[in-house]
């Protein structure tokens, strides 16, 4: 699992029916450095991500990757790379 940030949204004019109740959510998931500063800052490579949860932009979350991305979605056979496991409110280091 990896945290990021929310930093928008995709929007598609058609999508797969198992995906239906779903929201795609671009991520920018954080660097080590920029989790201890805390500054809101990314610093990874951004992704799109499934989410249920449907968190706001800014938002730091947590993401599940590859195949236990579509577990929330089983038994359909959803396409799912990534998937926001979590919201984030407070974390230590």
């Amino acid at each position: 699992m990896r945290l990021g940030y929310v930093r928008g949204t995709v929007v598609l004019s058609v999508a797969a029916p198992a995906l239906r109740g779903s929201k795609l959510l671009v991520v920018e998931p954080v660097t080590m450095e920029n989790l201890a500063a805390r500054n809101g800052k990314g610093g990874g490579k951004s992704l799109v991500v499934a989410s249920q949860l449907s968190p706001a932009q800014g938002q730091l979350i947590g993401i599940s990757e590859g195949r236990e991305a579509a577990n929330p979605y089983h038994p359909k056979d959803t396409p799912v790379d990534a998937y926001c496991a979590l919201i984030v409110d407070t974390y230590d280091i």
